[in-house]
């Protein structure tokens, strides 16, 4: 793997001497997480385990859904609602306070989806999401062929309506996130290796996008890839990649990395001040407390 040399600024966000502690373990492969600060505790998926975990620091983890249709990435809406992104269905789905769900993104172009993975809200309430083709393997989801013929990333506007197509070129889109402002968007793609950022314009649409970071690894999945993705509220950029996150400026400069036992899945903020980042890597759920929090998305306010 690439050798990462943590440097000050690193430090200035990792605290010298903080360690990642496994809080969960046990589980066949975490992905997802989600912290709900009205009730403290962490939602997770086990995505091959067909299992939805919880996790707080009274109770520790117990299941709260079983099937969950291989459910990979989560976030919360500004009312509350959670948005799903399921392999089995090929969906995105709302899941609301009172046990209801409906489904709000499953086809293109009348063809079905290929398995929504990983989705952030914008504050207009438009929702962004990917969808690579991991949710057709065996394990990972339900093994069948592909509809559509690319692996796209998506955008619904705020309210519904028609699904917007904004990248078809990626190999395998998956972990995505925004700048603080909602300026740029980050895109990862697990097959190249790299991360691609772009501008948002006004109508939510994105610009022309450019490399942002790349030789995060191999793309071999057993060395570890760029897969779960997220900004700080400095905009520097903790992305999964070979021996645990990686720590990226906003001018794409590698400050240091977030060693972890096991390969990362994907990792999300959370704790009473959002200074907690909290690690699903593959059997167990990790967290760490650092000097930064997580970029304020709307569901955070």
């Amino acid at each position: 793997m690439t050798a990462i040399t943590n440097t000050e600024a690193f430090y200035e966000l990792v605290p010298r001497g903080a360690d990642v502690e496994r809080v969960g373990t046990g589980f066949t492969f975490t992905e997802g997480p989600i912290w709900n600060a009205v009730g403290g505790f962490l939602l997770f998926s086990d995505m091959p385990g067909d299992v939805r975990r919880r996790w707080d620091p009274d109770s520790g983890v117990s299941e709260v859904m079983r099937p969950s249709n291989k459910g990979n990435g989560m976030t919360y809406e500004v009312g509350g609602s959670l948005l799903v992104c399921e392999h089995v269905t090929s969906s995105v789905v709302r899941e609301h306070a009172d046990g209801t769900r409906e489904t709000i993104a499953s086809h293109f172009a009348g063809k079905e989806l290929n398995s929504p993975n990983d989705v952030v809200v914008a504050s207009d309430g438009s929702v962004y999401f990917s969808d690579p083709t991991f949710g057709r393997m065996p394990v990972f989801g339900l093994e069948r062929a592909q509809d559509l013929s690319f692996q796209g990333v998506f955008r619904l506007p705020s309210g519904g309506g028609e699904l917007e197509l904004l990248l078809d070129y990626f190999e395998q889109p998956n972990g995505l996130c925004f700048s603080p402002g909602e300026s740029r968007l980050y895109v990862n793609d697990s097959s190249r290796a790299l991360i691609e950022v772009f501008d948002v314009a006004g109508d939510g649409s994105l610009g022309q996008g450019s490399v942002f970071l790349s030789g995060i690894g191999t793309g071999e999945v057993a060395e570890g890839i760029p897969d779960g993705m997220k900004c700080d509220e400095l905009g520097n950029v903790f992305v999964t990649g070979p021996g645990g996150v990686w720590v990226v400026d906003p001018a794409g400069e590698v400050l240091g990395l977030i060693e972890v036992p096991e390969n990362v899945g994907n990792l999300n903020w959370g704790g009473s001040d959002w200074k907690t980042l909290f690690i699903c890597a593959s059997t167990s759920l990790y967290r760490i407390e650092l000097a930064v929090g997580g970029n304020r998305l709307p569901y955070m306010n």
